[in-house]
């Protein structure tokens, strides 16, 4: 994490998402504070979706898979401010329309978060964010499951967005 991403204000929530404050990022991380996020699924027209492989720097899940776009939120941001922002900046995504899809409590041992769920369909290019994204691969949401079950690294909070996700549209 760098030191100006440690040091942003996020927002700090409780359990039934109503704000209680705010934190730093590496606060909120080293204590664990409930926070809020975005996730956004970008599939292309093939029903593809764009995953990131995480970089080893990240302060969370490094390495990993991630099926979901997305990340803390500012403080002062709302959820769809968040998500613009994030898509944006990780994969330089800019312009698509998001559609909401649901909110979610996600809670392990490494993070308690309050996530809102967008989807989109992008063909254009993908300019990953050297600093969190190595590279963009397409898969369905099928191949992200079985990947994962044959004891590949995706984020659990990412896997949940999907579960959810083929739920919704089953």
């Amino acid at each position: 994490m760098s030191s100006a991403a440690a040091g942003e204000l996020v927002t700090i929530v409780d359990r039934d998402n109503n704000v209680t404050g705010s934190a730093t990022r590496r606060q909120m991380r080293a204590e664990r504070l409930p926070h809020r996020c975005s996730y956004i699924l970008v599939f292309n027209s093939a029903g593809q979706l764009l995953v990131q492989k995480r970089t080893e720097t990240k302060d969370i899940y490094p390495g990993y898979w991630d099926p979901a776009a997305g990340g803390v939120m500012q403080f002062s941001e709302t959820y769809e401010e968040n998500a613009e922002r994030e898509v944006a900046e990780e994969m330089g995504i800019h312009g698509v329309a998001l559609t909401p899809l649901f909110d979610m409590w996600f809670e392990d041992e490494r993070s308690a978060v309050w996530g809102r769920a967008f989807t989109c369909v992008w063909d254009g290019a993908v300019t990953p964010q050297v600093e969190e994204v190595q590279f963009v691969e397409a898969m369905t949401p099928a191949d992200v499951l079985r990947r994962a079950e044959a004891g590949e690294q995706f984020t659990p909070d990412g896997l949940e967005i999907v579960r959810r996700y083929l739920a919704r549209t089953s």
